[in-house]
């Protein structure tokens, strides 16, 4: 006696379409949007405190280093800051921040080569976020906001460069 398997195919349904747009692929919620947009600017009169906060933060964070010297602690914890202000420059309306803390954290992103990198040039990406709020420059279409990146970019790419 020979004993046939027989198998039943189960035909999932796909929902994710209905998930991300109601069956149009991509459609967003127009009123979802709405809404969300509405709630940010409903914040954005916090965002100038907010941003200096953050700003704070980077400065306490420098002085840790300062005291304590570039431990692997001081130096996370200086990382860690900067990072925080390339992912909220934008928001808090300044791209030229998010730019700057970019750079900032492409020059001490790597944990082993963080004691080299040269203070002057963190410190010259702090003066320069600090510049930047304090004279409203929010992007690199200012003159001051395209040549202080730049010239913080060039100087990070020649000593990453030159490092490895």
């Amino acid at each position: 006696m020979s004993e046939q398997n027989t198998g039943q195919m189960i035909q999932v349904p796909n929902t994710l379409r209905l998930k991300v747009g109601g069956g149009r692929l991509g459609a967003l919620d127009p009123a979802a949007i709405a809404k969300a947009e509405a709630a940010l600017k409903s914040l954005s009169g916090n965002f100038a405190q907010w941003l200096n906060d953050e700003i704070n933060k980077l400065d306490t964070a420098r002085e840790l280093v300062r005291a304590n010297g570039m431990t692997d602690e001081t130096m996370e914890n200086l990382y860690l800051r900067s990072h925080d202000l390339k992912g909220l420059g934008t928001t808090y309306g300044f791209p030229l921040i998010t730019r700057i803390g970019a750079s900032l954290c492409r020059l001490i992103d790597d944990k082993e080569k963080r004691p080299d990198a040269p203070m002057h040039l963190i410190d010259a990406h702090i003066q320069a976020i600090k510049a930047a709020v304090r004279d409203d420059i929010k992007d690199e279409n200012h003159p001051v906001g395209r040549a202080l990146i730049h010239e913080l970019e060039a100087r990070v790419s020649e000593v990453t460069t030159d490092a490895g």
